[in-house]
């Protein structure tokens, strides 16, 4: 089957289930983000399991359900959890949902995630706006036969990050005084965490902040012409660079102490990115 034929079947899957429903943008949300899903209105919540050719989380504080509703009077598709390659997914999967909210028709993506800080200056609860990557993960969703009906082969990746989006969002945050810093993200494979010698490596490299995530999605919005912007949480001080050790526990309460500032900043930001 190819690529094209498997997100046709999934794009029928969820349209079967949404009533005539057409979403404006997607919102993928990281590790203790689930929460802001909880603020649209009139949701229709599909399993992942429900959808043929998606993967199923298995990290804690990913739900793996794709929420179709309206949030700030924008239509949205929300994954509520994302697949990474250290499940075991292949790149490919693990930005499959991605690649369907894409082929929902969705005309922007939002991306958030947890990171761990690089950059001094940058604490727990901070939020960050993705300027620019690293893909230091070892592999890229795009590897294999290229479905020309899809994308093309070689996507450029000089605006990943889309500059009117970024300048949207960084108006939004202005308005509500809400603090924004800007970055690199660094995504490494996971799902040990860095070393303290790879944090070195990273801040020598550019990077502000690393995760393991987020960059395959990127990658396959590009392939698809679909513009994106990315929101960074940060849950911790990287490897080296803090006094305790690392925990996923930990992650999701930095993130989750931090999802009402983000819903303030989403609310404000969607309707106008809704209508670029």
């Amino acid at each position: 089957m190819t690529l094209h034929e498997q997100l046709d079947a999934a794009a029928a899957a969820v349209r079967a289930k949404a009533a005539g429903f057409s979403p404006k943008l997607g919102l993928i949300l990281g590790s203790g983000l689930g929460a802001v899903a909880d603020l649209c209105t009139s949701p229709r919540a599909i399993p992942f399991a429900d959808i043929p050719h998606l993967g199923r989380p298995s990290v804690k504080g990913h739900a793996g359900t794709l929420r179709l509703g309206v949030l700030a009077g924008v239509p949205v598709a929300v994954l509520e959890g994302r697949l990474h390659s250290y499940e075991g997914w292949s790149a490919a999967e693990a930005a499959f949902p991605a690649r369907l909210l894409c082929w929902l028709g969705v005309k922007a993506l939002v991306l958030t995630n947890a990171s761990g800080a690089i950059r001094p200056g940058l604490k727990p609860g901070d939020l960050v706006l993705i300027t620019d990557h690293l893909n230091l993960s070892g592999t890229n969703p795009l590897t294999g036969p290229n479905d020309d009906t899809v994308g093309p082969r070689f996507p450029d990746l000089s605006q990943a990050y889309d500059s009117r989006l970024r300048a949207a969002l960084k108006a939004s945050a202005e308005k509500l005084s809400v603090p924004l810093h800007e970055g690199v993200y660094a995504m490494m494979a996971g799902p040990a965490y860095e070393t303290p010698a790879e944090v070195r490596m990273l801040r020598t490299l550019g990077a502000d902040c690393v995760g393991m995530s987020t960059v395959p999605e990127v990658l396959v919005a590009a392939h698809q012409g679909v513009p994106v912007v990315a929101l960074s949480c940060i849950a911790n001080a990287a490897a080296g660079l803090g006094s305790v050790p690392l925990t996923h526990e930990d992650v999701q309460a930095a993130t989750g102490g931090a999802v009402a500032t983000l819903s303030r900043l989403l609310t404000e930001f969607l309707p106008g990115a809704a209508n670029m």
